[in-house]
C-alpha cells in the first residue's frame, strides 16, 4: 500500500470526541446560562405573623377519622362526563 490511511483511524476517536463537545455545548447552553446569583438582587424582610394554639388532642385511642371514605371508591371518585 502506497497510499497513508493511518489518518482513518484517528477520525472515529475525533469524530466521537466532536460529536460529544457539540451536544454538551448544544443541552448545556454554559455560556447563555442565566447567573441568578450575580443578576437577581433579593431583599429579605422580616418573617412576619403570629401563632395560635386551635386545638389540642391528648390520649385519642380512635384508629379511624370521623367521616373517612377510603375504602367507599366510587363515593370519592367522580367520571368525567364529556359535555
Amino acid at each position: 500500500m502506497s497510499d497513508d490511511s493511518s489518518w482513518l483511524l484517528l477520525l472515529g476517536p475525533a469524530g466521537a470526541t466532536a460529536f460529544y463537545w457539540a451536544i454538551y455545548r448544544y443541552y448545556r447552553n454554559t455560556d447563555k446560562s442565566h447567573a441568578f446569583e450575580h443578576e437577581t438582587d433579593i431583599v429579605a424582610q422580616p418573617v412576619s405573623g403570629h401563632d395560635e394554639k386551635v386545638d389540642e388532642i391528648k390520649g385519642t385511642r380512635e384508629s379511624r377519622i370521623d367521616g373517612e371514605n377510603g375504602r367507599s371508591y366510587r363515593a370519592r371518585v367522580q367520571r368525567i362526563r364529556d359535555s
